[in-house]
């Protein structure tokens, strides 16, 4: 069994807990969290400590499991690697580039898995579109957006995010990668807008923007993100790839609502629409849901450590969509158009 220890206790390192244990390829051997969460009845056995660094040194865990917010994540993960432990990171995989390009160093140098959290990567349905949108042909245009009206703790969440994270890096990088997987093409250009509409965030960030980023082929791809109480709930999840030959669509459920969480990955149908060939439908009533697709992450790390895979793709593919949603960042900031 993969001895693991899980470092950040919020929304998602509880998901990717849950994963390990109820997955006999994992033993938990302890969590770690800064503050005393209220963990579900399956997690209140394990044991919990507040100090990251002493519980890497005690335990030498064989996995450590970050999801801690992203200021942490390179120093953490390169301190478990150093430590001899393989690495699963929630995305994005650091704050600069620079810090990623370091945690891939690492990686490389200590001979450690390291896996990075492009939890749509499991998703059969976003499997499905990349697939039909690379069967067109491209060049494409990819039209990508999640704005979340959120409230509440939700809206409390997104708050505590964005003392380091915009929204259009955070989410974003999940949606440039699938933009980089069915067009294999490099990304040359990047940019972005955004706005601050609240005053409940520091002042130096923006709770929406949107980015263009153009790729070496010719596509040319637009992503969309906000959050907060005032956020439109129309059109706030759109999915569309077009290309000459056609489009692949995810339509959504009417009644799905941008403050469930399940809404960001799961889908009710995906269209299929070929030029002089009309449209086909195809239902995914029966997809997972975001527990299900954190168990299908957690078993692809189980895998790769087991099976020493070579994750050399996974990890640069990590660093590309991170640099050009940084690069999106920066071009909101400065008012520039950002080259790659």
């Amino acid at each position: 069994m993969i001895r693991t220890l899980i470092v950040g206790l919020g929304n998602m390192g509880i998901s990717h807990a849950l994963a390990c244990h109820a997955d006999p390829a994992f033993r938990i051997v302890g969590l770690v969290n800064r503050s005393t969460p209220d963990l579900p009845q399956a997690l209140r056995d394990y044991p919990l400590g507040h100090d990251y660094a002493e519980a890497l040194d005690r335990l030498r865990p064989d996995l450590v499991v970050i999801a801690t917010y992203s200021d942490s994540h390179a120093d953490f993960a390169v301190a478990a690697m150093r430590a001899g432990a393989h690495v699963f990171v929630e995305k994005p995989l650091a704050t600069t580039v620079a810090d990623a390009q370091r945690v891939l160093d690492c990686a490389v140098e200590t001979g450690r898995k390291l896996v990075v959290g492009y939890i749509l990567r499991h998703h059969p349905s976003w499997q499905r579109l990349i697939a039909e949108a690379r069967a067109l042909g491209g060049p494409y245009v990819f039209r990508l957006n999640l704005n979340q009206q959120s409230s509440g703790a939700t809206w409390a969440v997104h708050k505590a995010l964005m003392r380091t994270t915009s929204p259009i890096v955070d989410c974003g990088v999940h949606y440039v990668d699938v933009m980089c997987q069915i067009t294999d093409a490099a990304p040359v250009e990047v940019r972005g807008m955004g706005l601050r509409l609240s005053d409940e965030i520091a002042a130096d960030m923006y709770n929406y923007g949107h980015f263009q980023v153009l790729f070496a082929d010719g596509s040319v791809g637009w992503y969309e993100a906000g959050w907060g109480p005032m956020m439109s709930d129309t059109a706030f999840f759109v999915k569309d790839v077009v290309s000459p030959r056609g489009a692949v669509s995810i339509r959504m459920a009417e009644d799905a609502r941008s403050d469930d969480i399940d809404t960001h990955t799961k889908t009710a149908t995906l269209r299929i629409h070929r030029v002089g060939a009309g449209d086909e439908d195809l239902n995914m009533a029966d997809e997972p849901g975001h527990q299900q697709l954190c168990d299908r992450e957690m078993g692809f790390v189980a895998r790769a450590i087991s099976g020493d895979l070579d994750l050399t793709r996974h990890m640069t593919d990590a660093l590309r969509s991170l640099a050009v949603c940084l690069a999106a960042d920066e071009s909101v900031r400065t008012g520039a158009t950002v080259k790659l």
